[in-house]
């Protein structure tokens, strides 16, 4: 090993475990690395494994929707008046027909907002079976939850640096 190192400078522990099956050895990746770290050779880090697109609760399949009133999604837009004051809307859709189901726009938007307003749509449309948010706190207050839970809903919540769940909600 140490050997096909100073041939091959450049490879990394991988490609010399593949170059020393090519020679006959029975080794794998795994014990090569082993071996590597042992010599005190430099071995990369670890990268991250990439966000996954399903649930929490264990499926392997993302939550999508099937039906109008199946998921509905919500969350907060940030924007700027002409003379720099802040705003907030409150946008929520039903992610199948990609309908706006409201829009509240307010300087100061918070959790009893958020009830109030599904509470407006809940009883305009019904009740959806899930409800899609990202982590904000306005999103995961006991208030908003316990509400939710009460009225027969479930969340599915984004998980953190996830864009793609809210990417109708940014088209707005």
């Amino acid at each position: 090993m140490i050997e096909l190192t100073r041939q091959y400078g450049r490879y990394g522990y991988r490609r010399i475990a593949a170059l020393l099956r090519d020679a006959g050895w029975h080794v794998n990746d795994k014990r090569v690395e082993r071996l590597w770290r042992r010599e005190g050779l430099k071995v990369p880090m670890k990268q991250p494994k990439k966000g996954r697109l399903w649930l929490n609760d264990g499926s392997c399949v993302r939550l999508r929707p099937e039906h109008r009133n199946h998921v509905w999604s919500y969350d907060f837009v940030h924007c700027l008046t002409d003379d720099g004051k802040a705003f907030r809307t409150l946008n929520i859709i039903d992610e199948y027909s990609r309908e706006c189901l409201a829009i509240r726009v307010d300087r100061k938007l918070n959790s009893g907002n958020v009830i109030d307003a599904l509470s407006d749509l809940f009883i305009l449309r019904g009740v959806p079976s899930f409800i899609r948010s990202d982590n904000g706190q306005e999103f995961i207050a006991l208030a908003v939850q316990n509400w939710i839970k009460a009225v027969g809903a479930k969340t599915a919540y984004i998980e953190p640096g996830q864009p793609l769940g809210e990417r109708l909600l940014r088209k707005l």
